[in-house]
């Protein structure tokens, strides 16, 4: 298995996009390419090549399960483990993200102190 260090981390709110590009960066050592929307994902994700994504759940235009279902289709893209990220983590909620594709949910608001390691746990799975 390679090791974990490009994150395409797609978000549009660019308080949480600032907090969380630090921690993974500062904290976690990764490489992480920020995009505010689904549309810029899809434009970006296969230049930039992630090892992991993760994703809003709540965005404006193309939400979080559609974004994650465009990027699946797309080179290379088809098998990346994605990690969701909402405040919508009752268990209901978190077993239809998995059955969406996503290897697990990260809550928000989210500790910057541990997201990477939180990160890091979901992709060794």
């Amino acid at each position: 298995m390679s090791t974990l260090q490009r994150i395409l981390y797609v978000e549009d709110e660019p308080d949480i996009q600032a907090v969380a590009k630090l921690a993974l960066e500062m904290v976690g050592g990764f490489t992480v390419k920020v995009c505010s929307s689904g549309e810029e994902a899809l434009r970006e994700a296969v230049a930039f090549a992630p090892d992991m994504i993760l994703l809003d759940v709540m965005m404006p235009g193309m939400d979080g399960p559609s974004t994650l279902k465009a990027l699946r289709a797309l080179p290379g893209l088809a098998e990346l483990p994605v990690a969701f990220m909402t405040a919508k983590v009752q268990p209901a909620e978190v077993a239809h993200y998995k059955t969406l594709g996503a290897r697990d949910v990260i809550a928000k608001p989210f500790d910057p102190m541990a997201l990477a390691s939180q990160v890091r746990a979901i992709w060794e799975g």
